[in-house]
């Protein structure tokens, strides 16, 4: 779908009475006056509403001696839900990483057992890496040995 064609068919159904219109019309083809009648509007705000929708390739309006039928055009729909489902699917992959991130911070701020304890004792240093050890009293409230505050679940 082309830059000009998605912003034209995202700015269609910017539109609460447009999307009104979409909806009746995924239950068939309707006549021009059949979409009005629900709003309270004239007739030359319905069309021209139904002009923005045409541009925007969504819907199709024919002519049967003077009935004005109008259709749905779904091709418009399914490019704009391919390209929302490209982004879908990145925020979906970083909320994964996300949550990772959070697991193993919890995890590593959780009270080690055993003869870890021993070594959490003020001025000591982890064997591992040298480095201080961080004290509950030096710690903001609330907070784990690596900074991240645990996730308190409701």
């Amino acid at each position: 779908m082309t830059p000009d064609r998605l912003g034209a068919t995202f700015a269609a159904l910017s539109d609460p009475t447009r999307r009104a219109i979409l909806a009746r019309l995924m239950r068939g083809e309707t006549a021009v006056g059949e979409l009005a009648a629900p709003f309270d509007m004239t007739l030359p705000a319905i069309s021209k509403h139904l002009k923005v929708l045409e541009r925007a390739g969504l819907i199709e309006r024919g002519r049967e001696a003077q009935r004005r039928p109008c259709r749905l055009v779904a091709g418009p729909l399914r490019e704009i839900s391919e390209w929302v489902a490209a982004y879908r699917q990145f925020w979906e992959q970083r909320f994964d990483r996300l949550e990772a991130y959070l697991q193993e911070a919890q995890a590593a701020g959780r009270p080690r057992t055993g003869k870890g304890k021993a070594h959490a004792r003020k001025g000591k240093r982890c064997s591992a890496n040298g480095h201080p050890r961080i004290h509950a009293d030096t710690r903001a409230e609330g907070a784990t040995r690596s900074g991240v505050p645990r996730l308190r679940r409701p």
